[in-house]
């Protein structure tokens, strides 16, 4: 037991939110991780004086507890083997595509699942050392879903809390796993259990109802042993205050100012910030960018597209498919459409500092976000709270949880090639009094539902859960900013 890591609150993810760095003199060191667990979970970490307990990826087993940027921080091996049979196997091959309407074709391979039970019982052994009593432990994810059962069975005098940051699927969908049911039961283990939508809340509740046979009512499940554990939406959402004021910094604005000017200073531009996944429908949205331009509704001489593509599973076979297709596509279509000193798509294979994405979501007039299904999308309201001036355009797929908030968005269909070029005229054609109606509205919204709300919420929440007593916990701090969404 790491007596000195004992904690009131316990923060259990897949990854730990610092990634490990090599400085230029070759000592090692680490850095915080972009993403949007990190930017939501961090500031009531803080508050709380909680661990974290996560994997820092890689191999290493000789690391110990230690304390980075005022976080304290667990790390938790994973072997080679288990890297790609829990991590890039089950977590990410199976689960992933499945969760995500079947944007791939799941894999489904027991050896994986022997060791997705493996990893989850050892994340669950090294919450249940390191809670005090009657602390809170708060789960994250989907390759973590069988960590609250375990724990509870360990520790039956926690409070847990359980948070998919994913869609959860129908049950004509899930029902298609065939360790279905013990992935239910694990998220049994937690007094409250959360989703970022309403309908992926119910559809836990239907197949709880329909594959475990227990009692519900509304967003209730009572469990024999007289545990009631409910299972509700809480839209996870960013520091809008503390993006907002970063945007408007100096640095950020002259930043802004010369990533215009490298682009040729087009009269609009187009952004796209996404991980590098098959589930954001990148390829659609660049390829419906080339028909109009095609179709003379939009001119290369005065707009260009700017696609950030961050680095994602790069060792898994799919990503690197995809990855070549994009670029493919790429090459094509400012083979095709560009002209000297003017290509139709800057394409960027990189990640960047908050402060950069800030300075990008500045520069953009219309921000592309088109995925094919999504828990939330924190990067479209990233791009809302940068915009302080109520200027911008925002383009969102309605299958993105954000599209249920941010309702004054140009709402598309990514399936829909033709209505997604509409929408790309109609909001670059817009009128600035119509684009800072639509921006005002978002940005009240992203204000009013911001990332401490999300946490406070929940947290309020778990303690109000019938036959919970958890201890109070403080409220989060708006604090930083990420640079890349869920």
């Amino acid at each position: 037991m790491v007596r000195s890591m004992q904690a009131d609150l316990v923060v259990v993810a897949n990854r730990l939110p610092v990634d490990r760095i090599t400085d230029s003199d070759g000592s090692k060191g680490w850095r915080t991780s972009p993403g949007g667990l990190v930017t939501a979970i961090e500031p009531v970490l803080r508050e709380n004086d909680g661990v974290w307990i996560g994997w820092p990826g890689g191999t290493d087993t000789d690391l110990e507890p230690f304390t980075e940027d005022g976080m304290r921080l667990i790390p938790m091996s994973m072997s080679q083997e288990e890297i790609e049979e829990h991590y890039e196997g089950f977590s990410n091959a199976t689960l992933w595509p499945l969760y995500h309407d079947l944007a791939a074709r799941p894999e489904f391979h027991r050896e994986w699942w022997d060791t997705y039970q493996r990893v989850n019982k050892r994340f669950a052994e090294k919450a249940a050392s390191v809670a005090a009593e009657g602390a809170t432990v708060w789960v994250h994810d989907y390759q973590l879903q069988l960590v609250p059962a375990m724990l509870r069975e360990l520790r039956p005098d926690l409070k847990i809390g359980f948070y998919l940051h994913i869609p959860f699927p129908p049950a004509e969908l899930f029902s298609q796993l065939p360790w279905r049911r013990q992935i239910l039961e694990g998220l049994l283990g937690a007094d409250l259990v959360g989703f970022q939508l309403a309908g992926a809340a119910q559809n836990f509740i239907r197949l709880v109802r329909q594959r475990v046979g227990h009692k519900t009512h509304r967003d209730l499940v009572y469990l024999p042993d007289g545990r009631t554990v409910r299972a509700a939406a809480y839209p996870i959402s960013i520091d809008a205050a503390g993006l907002e004021e970063l945007a408007q910094t100096e640095s950020v604005l002259a930043r802004s100012k010369e990533i215009r000017e490298a682009l040729g200073n087009p009269r609009q531009v187009f952004l796209g910030v996404d991980r590098l996944d098959y589930t954001k429908g990148i390829y659609a949205r660049l390829r419906a960018f080339a028909e109009v331009i095609a179709d003379g509704d939009i001119d290369v001489d005065d707009a260009v597209f700017v696609q950030v593509a961050v680095p994602s599973r790069e060792q898994v076979e799919t990503y690197k498919v995809l990855r070549d297709e994009i670029e493919r596509l790429v090459g094509r279509i400012n083979g095709d459409h560009g002209k000297l000193g003017r290509p139709a798509i800057h394409y960027l294979h990189s990640s960047y500092p908050r402060d950069e994405m800030a300075a990008l979501y500045r520069t953009a007039d219309v921000m592309v976000v088109t995925p094919y299904r999504d828990g939330m999308n924190l990067v479209a309201k990233e791009y809302v709270a940068c915009r302080g001036a109520d200027d911008g355009a925002l383009i969102l797929s309605e299958f993105a949880g954000a599209a249920d908030e941010l309702r004054q968005a140009w709402l598309v269909n990514p399936y829909d090639l033709n209505g997604m070029k509409q929408a790309l005229v109609d909001a670059y054609r817009a009128e600035d009094r119509e684009r800072a109606r639509r921006m005002r509205a978002m940005r009240k919204t992203i204000r009013q539902h911001d990332v401490a709300a999300w946490a406070d919420s929940f947290m309020t929440s778990l303690t109000e859960v019938p036959g919970n007593h958890a201890k109070t916990l403080k409220p989060a701090r708006r604090s930083g900013v990420d640079a890349v969404g869920d």
